[in-house]
C-alpha cells in the first residue's frame, strides 16, 4: 500500500514560524500605518486652530483669543475670549463652555473621539476635570496682561509658536518638566502650529519636551514683544 504524503514535525514548525513571522510584520505595519494616520490627523486639527486663529483675529482688531489658564489644570470655561471659547465657532463647531455644559445632545470631548478638540493618539487619565489635549502658548495673550496680544506686535510671527500637543486637562503648555508641558506623543515627535498658520512636527528632545523652554532657530515660545515678561515657571 503506497505511503500517503504529508508534512513532517519538521516542516510544520518551520511553517508556524514563518506564519508567525508574517502576523508580527503585519501587526507592526499596522500599528506604524496607525501612528502616521494619528500624526496626520492631528495636523490637521492643529493648522484648523491656526485658520481659526487668523480668522478671529481679522474680525477682532487684530488681537488673539486669551491662552485660558496658565499652569494650573483647567478649571475657568466660562470666558468667551479664551481659545477654546473663541475659536470653535470659526470650525463650525460649538465652543468648549457649550460642550461641557450638554445642551442640545452635545458633550464634552473625551480620549477617542473624532473631535477638533481631540488629538487621536491623546490618551485618557489627564490631569483636572476637563478633557483639553491642545495648548496655546502659555507665554502669549496671558491674563497677567490688561489686554490680549495682538498679532501684529509678534515679530516674525512664522517662528512663533501658537499651538502644540499637550499633556490633557490644560488650556496651555510650553516645553517644561512640568505636568502642563508639550508631549511628543507622536513617535518622540510633537505637533506645533505657528502664528503664520503652519505646522511643524519636531522632536521632543529639540524642543525641551520634559526639561525646559529652548529657543530654537525655527521655533520660539517668547513673544518677545516690549512690556510682556510673563515667563512659565
Amino acid at each position: 500500500m503506497a505511503r500517503q504524503a504529508g508534512f513532517t514535525l519538521v516542516e510544520l514548525l518551520v511553517v508556524i514560524a514563518v506564519i508567525g513571522i508574517l502576523a508580527a510584520l503585519a501587526m507592526t505595519a499596522t500599528a506604524v500605518a496607525r501612528r502616521e494616520s494619528q500624526a496626520t490627523q492631528c495636523v490637521s486639527n492643529l493648522r484648523q486652530w491656526a485658520a481659526a486663529m487668523i480668522l478671529y483675529c481679522n474680525d477682532n482688531d487684530g488681537y488673539l483669543p486669551r491662552r485660558g489658564q496658565g499652569v494650573q489644570p483647567v478649571s475657568q470655561i466660562n470666558h468667551p475670549t479664551d481659545w477654546f471659547n473663541a475659536l470653535p465657532p470659526y470650525l463650525g463647531t460649538a465652543s468648549f463652555q457649550v460642550l461641557v455644559s450638554g445642551s442640545n445632545g452635545v458633550r464634552p470631548p473625551q480620549p477617542g473621539d473624532k473631535s477638533i478638540f481631540v488629538c487621536p493618539a491623546a490618551a485618557a487619565g489627564s490631569a483636572g476635570q476637563y478633557f483639553l489635549c491642545y495648548g496655546m502658548n502659555m507665554n502669549l495673550s496671558t491674563w497677567n496682561q490688561a489686554a490680549a496680544t495682538k498679532l501684529i506686535q509678534v515679530p516674525n510671527p512664522e517662528l512663533l509658536a501658537f499651538m502644540a500637543d499637550s499633556p490633557g486637562g490644560y488650556a496651555s503648555t510650553v516645553p517644561s518638566a512640568l505636568p502642563y508641558g508639550v508631549v511628543p506623543r507622536h513617535n518622540g515627535y510633537a505637533n506645533v502650529s505657528f502664528l503664520d498658520g503652519h505646522v511643524q512636527a519636531f522632536a521632543g528632545s529639540y524642543l525641551g519636551c520634559g526639561v525646559g523652554e529652548i529657543e530654537q532657530p525655527d521655533v520660539r515660545w517668547q513673544p518677545d514683544i516690549p512690556g510682556i515678561t510673563w515667563t512659565a515657571p
